[in-house]
């Protein structure tokens, strides 16, 4: 099993979750995929209006 990159519990409200369920089925994405892809939304859109961020470097 791959050990992940960035691991988080997150805690979510159930109502959300639900939601987020069902437009990842619709989607064909699993869950997972789905909260990656609305982030990464949220992120273009973010960066759109506000420039985009720049992180430090890593090593």
């Amino acid at each position: 099993m791959a050990i992940q990159a960035n691991p988080y519990p997150l805690r979510i409200d159930k109502e959300v979750m639900d939601k987020i369920k069902f437009i990842a089925n619709e989607s064909g994405r699993s869950v997972n995929k789905e909260i990656e892809y609305q982030l990464k939304a949220a992120i273009r859109s973010y960066e759109s209006e506000c420039g985009e961020i720049h992180l430090p470097a890593t090593e």
